[in-house]
């Protein structure tokens, strides 16, 4: 029924090249995971000098989980939609749910432990410790992977419209990781007994594929539970009707328009998935701040512009690149409005600033590393204030598409064109351009002093360039809703 319906779809011949191009990036991606795998214990052993490779990987066994449980969140998929299609059949509904939540198992991201830690313990546990050590190690791997898959499927069904409960995980994260990386607490190794003992001894095996039956069932009971037509509707389109942000109400109707996107964004999966990404984001600091290779003798790596750029500017980006798609199905309402999509733009604006706003405020910790970091970030988030969001929005009104909102959130290129590509230019040559040549003549700090400049500047003719990005809508309204009543 799925395979009649996917098509007699006017969309099947881009769906199914989008399907052939997905599947041989996919391919590759896993191929390269294999390679890693087969070179995983030289890495260990050659580039990073320990000579204990099983020993190591066992303490980082916890971080690639904790990895695998945040691409997961973003990428596996609910089997939720193929629900609603079987529960009017006259099938028992345990037997339904056995088989979505079977059909949700065959996914390439059950394959990666796999793939990743196969031939690791091929050729490193085998060759020490033998096969029943090697097989042992690798079952529970495997186990503690599938494991997560359940969690992922009962978690995000059951919070995924919960800022909360989404909130609460992410922090829980974010604090093993954070105390693991400045040393005061390492979660690696208080969990590497465990696969350790798993060369030794098949309980932890055992121990694991107990814990992945009661995750299996753990979801399957839930989904039984909210398998009503009604709870799964209410659930989509109810739970966050009364959320709104009320101070943006001061602003005018600019400021309910605000308003209105905000809910927008925390109602579907792919803007909330946008929202969730920028505060992950936050944590690419640390990739930088802390790294040798970026260390100078005097001022900073120029590297450290873009890292700045990035983490106060990354919503507004992603985000904005999709401008107007985010509005498509209700363009027309806009149209015809008195003052429609002045407000609508002067109430993205709002949003961007707000959320950008709330991204320097977090970053501010990064002053840890030095005060140096919190003048970046300062200059950095200016610019982006006053440059580069107009940037954005210009490059993202040539040609704009439309969007179904209630698509999936990955793999979805729905209002993507070759603009929203180009985006990313303003964002890696515009703060460069003006930041280079001061930091050349003179110095890194002067620099610093220029781009925030820079940015102050465009802040204070923020009204006349917003209202010129308002009238450049108002003049190309009937080309845009002409593009969005195409089907997608």
């Amino acid at each position: 029924m799925e395979l009649l319906k996917r098509m007699r779809s006017s969309s099947f011949a881009k769906s199914l090249a989008i399907g052939v191009v997905v599947f041989i990036i996919g391919f590759f991606l896993l191929a390269y995971l294999f390679l890693f795998g087969l070179v995983l214990n030289r890495l260990v052993t050659e580039i990073l000098g320990i000579p204990d490779a099983v020993h190591f990987i066992n303490s980082c066994l916890l971080y690639f989980f904790m990895l695998e449980l945040i691409y997961r969140y973003f990428i596996q998929q609910l089997p939720v939609f193929s629900l609603e299609n079987f529960l009017h059949l006259p099938l028992s509904k345990s037997r339904i749910i056995h088989f979505l939540l079977g059909s949700s198992f065959i996914s390439p991201l059950n394959s990666i432990s796999l793939l990743i830690f196969g031939p690791f313990a091929v050729v490193e546990i085998q060759q020490a410790y033998g096969l029943f050590a090697a097989t042992t190690w690798l079952v529970a791997v495997v186990l503690t992977s599938w494991s997560i898959h359940w969690f992922i499927l009962w978690f995000k069904q059951r919070f995924e419209d919960s800022l909360t409960g989404t909130l609460s995980v992410f922090s829980a994260l974010l604090l093993g990781i954070g105390l693991s990386y400045f040393g005061f607490f390492d979660l690696g190794a208080f969990f590497e007994p465990v696969f350790t003992f798993a060369l030794e001894s098949p309980v932890p095996v055992i121990l694991l594929l107990t814990v992945l039956i009661l995750s299996y069932f753990l979801c399957f009971a839930y989904y039984r539970q909210n398998a009503y037509l009604e709870e799964l509707s209410e659930g989509e389109h109810l739970q966050f009707a009364n959320r709104d942000l009320g101070f943006l109400s001061k602003f005018g109707l600019a400021g309910e328009v605000a308003n209105l996107e905000w809910k927008l964004i925390l109602r579907h999966k792919k803007s909330r998935t946008y929202l969730t990404l920028c505060l992950v984001f936050l944590l690419y600091g640390l990739i930088f701040y802390n790294n040798p290779a970026y260390q100078t003798e005097t001022g900073f790596s120029s590297a450290f512009i873009f890292v700045g750029t990035f983490i106060t500017g990354i919503f507004m980006t992603q985000y904005g690149q999709l401008f107007l798609s985010w509005n498509s199905p209700a363009f027309d309402f806009y149209v015809h409005q008195r003052n429609g999509l002045r407000a609508l733009v002067h109430g993205k604006y709002l949003l961007f600033i707000g959320i950008s706003l709330m991204c320097f405020v977090l970053s501010l910790p990064y002053v840890y590393f030095g005060w140096h970091i919190l003048l970046i970030h300062t200059a950095t988030f200016l610019f982006n204030m006053g440059i580069t969001m107009h940037l954005v929005i210009f490059l993202a009104l040539w040609k704009p598409k439309p969007m179904d909102l209630n698509k999936s959130s990955v793999f979805n290129y729905e209002g993507m064109g070759l603009s929203q590509f180009l985006i990313i230019i303003p964002l890696l040559a515009a703060p460069y351009a003006v930041f280079l040549p001061f930091a050349y003549w003179f110095n890194d700090y002067v620099g610093l002093i220029a781009l925030g400049a820079t940015g102050a500047f465009g802040l204070i003719i923020f009204p006349r360039i917003s209202s010129l990005m308002a009238e450049k809508v108002i003049e190309m309204k009937y080309e845009i809703a002409s593009a969005f009543r195409q089907e997608l």
